[in-house]
């Protein structure tokens, strides 16, 4: 689903040439990202998320010249792609069907993602969609765990319907997912092994990407929350038809049992992706509430109370899916910066800096 993410959050910004920069550089304006080092070089790569010994990302990509027809994941040794962006790395799913939102599990050898390949080889085809930007929930979709090798070692789901997005707790007991077998998109926890599968929200709504706090004890996410007769008429029309409209998302929080429940952010328009910061009190996430045409994706930071709103980049009109390393010293992020006027995103990481 990331590549379909891009793709829409991308089809704001046609027409628009991004700027160009180094893939070694260091903007005044983004203060707390020193040495941005970027790490691959063609395709839509995403959702790179950091493995607990700090040395490997886990994400997925789709970049034609590593023989994929569609997203797939792949696990990257940090040190070799920062010393060259044009290294192939070694997949790691199937190579069937598509996948999505990878997730090293706390050994470091082995990567949780989730993927359609037992609803069938092919690429599952994008649905049609009117003027309004959607995003597929493909009902094909399980989640799997397998080793470095690419070898499945567990099927985690096999509910019918969707069942993906699932990260792991840095306590390594816990992993939260996103389901639609309420009849809704709504959170879930697992075990590490699958069993003692529980919801966690309630919402009417899509509840999606999330992850815990360092601690382990919160999650962070986005959630969409249809209100008027209309606005929920439209949703679970969609929602029927294994849609969501992603343009009207929030930030929330919640216990990992799902209490608690507060809603971070009231910017309207898109806001997603969020991560916690390393302190636990503050939330980093992607967002265009400034641009007047839907385009412009920026990451920002913002209190865990809802206050202090900052802007972390100014670079190219794409940032999104960071994410902190366990240790606390970098960030890893997709953005479209430096890539030559293309339609490319590309994984970028740098030393932050509070």
């Amino acid at each position: 689903m990331v590549t379909k993410k891009i793709r829409i959050m991308r089809g704001l910004l046609l027409g628009f040439v991004v700027v160009m920069c180094l893939p070694l550089v260091s903007q005044e304006k983004e203060s707390h990202l020193k040495n941005i080092v970027q790490i691959t070089n063609g395709g839509d790569n995403a959702e790179a998320y950091w493995s607990f010994d700090n040395k490997y990302l886990s994400f997925q990509s789709n970049n034609k010249a590593w023989g994929v027809s569609c997203d797939q994941i792949f696990n990257m040794q940090v040190d070799k792609a920062v010393k060259d962006m044009n290294i192939k790395h070694p997949r790691i799913s199937t190579g069937k069907g598509r996948t999505t939102c990878s997730y090293f599990m706390p050994d470091n050898k082995q990567i949780l993602y989730a993927s359609t390949h037992l609803g069938g080889d092919a690429c599952p085809q994008d649905a049609e969609r009117d003027s309004v930007y959607l995003w597929s929930v493909y009902n094909t979709y399980d989640i799997f765990v397998a080793d470095l090798k690419g070898n499945i070692t567990k099927q985690l789901t096999n509910s019918p319907g969707y069942d993906a997005e699932g990260t792991v707790s840095p306590k390594g007991d816990k992993i939260v997912f996103t389901s639609d077998r309420s009849g809704d998109l709504e959170l879930w926890t697992m075990d590490m092994d699958g069993s003692n599968q529980k919801q966690v929200t309630f919402g009417l709504g899509y509840d999606g990407g999330a992850f815990f706090s360092p601690d382990g004890k919160k999650l962070v996410f986005r959630a969409s929350r249809p209100t008027t007769a209309e606005e929920v008429k439209t949703y679970k029309t969609y929602l029927s038809k294994g849609l969501v409209a992603p343009s009207k998302m929030e930030i929330y929080t919640c216990n990992v049992d799902g209490s608690d429940l507060k809603q971070i952010t009231h910017l309207g328009k898109a806001n997603w992706a969020p991560f916690y910061h390393p302190n636990g009190k503050k939330i980093i996430f992607s967002s265009n509430h400034k641009s007047t045409r839907g385009y412009d994706f920026q990451l920002y930071l913002i209190n865990e109370d809802g206050t202090g709103l900052e802007q972390v980049t100014t670079e190219s009109i794409f940032n999104a899916f960071p994410m902190f390393s366990p240790d606390g010293k970098k960030i890893c992020f997709s953005s479209n910066r430096n890539n030559n006027g293309t339609r490319d995103t590309n994984l970028f990481i740098a030393d932050w800096n509070d």
